[in-house]
């Protein structure tokens, strides 16, 4: 007979959870930072201190001297260069984990120990394994899990829910991801000088670091992918993760998808597409570049919606994570979700089944 545990159960029911509400013990968010490295210069971290409700209170890094530089330059009144020494801090009542993702684990179920909610980078850890842990030491200790997939709130993306929910394109049928990236000569893509395309720190490659936002915006838009198959390859032999990937999904509602994903293409086939095709006509978008919507459809030909972005990408979703804390609101990127495209990377670079 199969032992059942609390761990087998969450990964059997991860297409279709929802982090239970817990009650945020504070009416401001107080945060700290671990790891306050090169995605709290701007994208992140100082829009912690322009949201109603919350201050940025704390920083950490393993250097000392670049905590204090981070502090002193962002008004920050406290620095750390121990992780437990900034989770214990009694001024602190919520953590921004903003390391890389071979510490998200471990240092999430640190701060659940410690009774605190956790808002951790994107992707949400090296595997779906890490990312069962991440929600049951939070579930345990009663403290929300949040990860950091932005796109879910800013405009743009919003636009694109906005246009399928009300029909613009018909019925969805497919969806269909190309990403070709050549080589940065700039910047060797070798584990020591990237810790992105090291598999011992980040999962994976570039694979698991951009397509991550693709695929669970897609999440975003049509809940969990049920069924995945794949197939990768380190063509290149540069550095030892994946660094061609090609795939097909399906999900629970019979709209299927595809992608190919390669990371050494030649500069004339860079390219960021993402094709949303539906009965009367399509959607296509680009992820980490034009923000710009593009919709075609049967009736009314092309159209084209711009967008200004924010100048801290990531602070529409953080004022959901503040708001959901403090009762207002609902974030809707959480531990669940974010586990969810965890297993879809994983099960697509092995292969499916």
């Amino acid at each position: 007979m199969r032992e059942i545990t609390s761990l087998s159960i969450l990964k059997e029911n991860i297409e279709v959870r929802k982090m239970s509400k817990k009650k945020f013990d504070g009416e401001e968010v107080r945060w700290g930072v671990l790891g306050a490295g090169k995605v709290c210069e701007v994208k992140s971290s100082p829009a912690m201190n322009k949201i109603e409700n919350s201050k940025l209170i704390a920083v950490m890094r393993r250097n000392g001297d670049k905590a204090r530089d981070y502090a002193e330059r962002h008004t920050i009144p406290k620095w750390y260069d121990n992780a437990d020494e900034l989770i214990q801090d009694p001024g602190v009542n919520v953590v921004y984990i903003a390391t890389p993702p071979n510490a998200h684990a471990e240092l999430t179920k640190r701060v659940a120990a410690a009774g605190k909610p956790v808002y951790v980078e994107k992707p949400m850890a090296r595997t779906y394994a890490e990312c069962l842990e991440m929600i049951e030491s939070c579930e345990k200790a009663g403290v929300q899990l949040y990860i950091a997939y932005y796109r879910r709130a800013l405009p743009n993306y919003l636009k694109i829910k906005e246009l399928i929910e009300n029909g613009i394109i018909g019925t969805v049928r497919s969806i269909q991801i190309q990403m070709y990236k050549p080589v940065d000569l700039n910047m060797p893509d070798l584990p020591g000088n990237n810790w992105r395309v090291d598999p011992a720190i980040a999962g994976g490659g570039y694979f698991y670091d951009l397509a991550s936002h693709q695929l669970d915006f897609l999440d975003f838009l049509f809940g969990p992918v049920v069924d995945v198959k794949g197939f990768a390859a380190n063509q290149a032999g540069l550095y030892k993760a994946e660094d061609i990937v090609t795939g097909s999904f399906r999900f629970k509602s019979d709209v299927l998808g595809s992608g190919s994903w390669c990371f050494t293409s030649g500069r004339s086939s860079d390219l960021d597409r993402t094709t949303i095709l539906g009965s009367n006509g399509e959607i296509t978008y680009q992820t980490f570049g034009d923000p710009a919507v593009n919709v075609t459809t049967d009736a009314g030909g092309t159209e084209r919606y711009d967008f200004t972005m924010p100048e801290h990408v990531q602070q529409p979703l953080i004022e959901l994570v503040v708001q959901d804390l403090l009762g207002k609101g609902e974030c809707p990127s959480t531990g669940i979700s974010g586990a969810r495209t965890n297993w879809v990377m994983e099960k697509m670079v092995q292969g499916g089944d």
